[in-house]
């Protein structure tokens, strides 16, 4: 593979995002494409169907609700941005977009795949731009996005011949993570191994693939973490971080503090020390990103992991402001959160669990779809559901 060689003396390229000015609507619409869902207003009286968000119905002042459409739409017309004063969209130019028919009623302007014609059909995506803020996206219909368009690249992370960090490589989610991405072409994989050596890391699968480089990685110790960051030869495009250490145990009972302490120093601390080492490097990157496994016990606390969901809820809170840090200098942050996974650290849980291959192709859908916070399994998508529409009682039956 040919590395990517930098000038040491030119200047960094400045990465730019698009501009940040929202209403709350417009927010509010983020909130949900963040999820991966299509969604538009609705007013509850007439029954109209807006674009863009407002904060009331245009026809008759009614209330309006967010809803899930239907994403199919045509093409009207289209134009090319040749000129413009914003320095984001100065260093992208030219700029595809283009009038759409929403088969939900609207028209409206959205950003135009370069593989759409005027006249043909597209279906329709809420992303979010590198700012964190939602935008429409005409894709054509019944196809999958060529990674090849320029602007599409500007809303999702392709893996493909990137250099990319996985945290721990050697849990069955990591050993996963690692085989995926290298199947999907990543070009260079640094692969977190944390001492000391084990028998079983020569004959895993994951020291001997190519494009792999093993390095030590612990993420309770500092000088481990800056010491991994200095060995990897080139730029660093994705962190994945898949460190985590699950024990069981309540506050006041069966709760071992020294097993306790390791879980938060991984889960919390061992997270910021990643985040702190990483973010520099990926801020000069033109599709830089971080993404965290969750555990879906980070929505609630646990009275059977006490700890592990604490250190969990912890770093849910922490992932909101390192988004938001990061969101200025476009670098993306993306949560996916899982149910009990099928490994070792699972055991005694029940079914339904969640595949370690599965867990980690839903990590790179959601890199190459863009998806802030995904949910992976029957688990996530249940506890993230109920939590949505009513934390308290999400809360207070979880440990009924």
């Amino acid at each position: 593979m040919n590395r990517e060689k930098r000038d040491p003396l030119a200047r960094r390229k400045e990465r730019h995002v698009p501009p940040g000015a929202r209403s709350r609507a417009m927010h509010a619409m983020s909130a949900r494409a963040a999820m991966g869902r299509f969604v538009l207003q609705g007013c509850v009286d007439c029954g109209e169907v807006t674009y863009p968000p407002r904060d009331a119905c245009p026809r008759c002042w009614g209330e309006l609700q967010w809803t899930d459409r239907d994403r199919g739409a045509r093409v009207l017309s289209e134009t090319i941005i040749r000129v413009s004063t914003d320095l984001y969209f100065r260093g992208q130019l030219p700029w595809r977009m283009g009038k759409v028919e929403l088969d939900a009623g609207p028209v409206a302007l959205a950003h135009l795949h370069a593989g759409l014609k005027v006249g043909e059909r597209a279906e329709m995506r809420l992303m979010l731009d590198r700012g964190g803020n939602a935008a429409l996206f005409a894709l054509p219909a019944g196809r999958e996005p060529d990674m090849g368009d320029r602007q599409w690249r500007e809303f999702v992370v392709p893996v493909k011949d990137r250099t990319i960090l996985v945290s721990d490589a050697r849990s069955a989610i990591g050993r996963a993570v690692v085989h995926a991405l290298h199947a999907a072409g990543a070009g260079h994989i640094v692969a977190g191994l944390a001492p000391p050596a084990r028998v079983a890391d020569q004959s895993d699968g994951v020291s001997g693939l190519t494009r792999v480089q093993p390095v030590p990685l612990d993420l309770t110790d500092p000088v481990m973490v800056a010491e991994c960051m200095s060995k990897i030869a080139g730029p660093l495009d994705i962190v994945i971080n898949t460190a985590r250490l699950v024990r069981g145990g309540g506050v006041s009972a069966d709760g071992n503090l020294v097993e306790q302490r390791r879980m938060l120093d991984i889960a919390v601390l061992g997270f910021m020390r990643l985040a702190q080492a990483s973010a520099p490097l990926l801020q000069g990157r033109p599709s830089g990103a971080f993404v965290d496994l969750l555990s879906a016990q980070a929505l609630a606390g646990d009275s059977d992991c006490a700890g592990y969901a604490a250190g969990e809820a912890a770093r849910h809170s922490l992932l909101q402001s390192f988004r938001h840090e990061m969101r200025a200098v476009g670098v993306r942050v993306l949560s996916v959160f899982t149910g009990p996974s099928d490994d070792e650290d699972h055991q005694s849980a029940p079914p339904p669990k969640v595949a370690p291959l599965r867990l980690a192709r839903a990590i790179i859908e959601a890199l190459e779809a863009g998806r802030e916070v995904s949910c992976v399994g029957d688990v996530a998508v249940d506890a993230m559901d109920r939590w949505l529409a009513d934390p308290a009682l999400y809360m207070r039956e979880k440990n009924l």
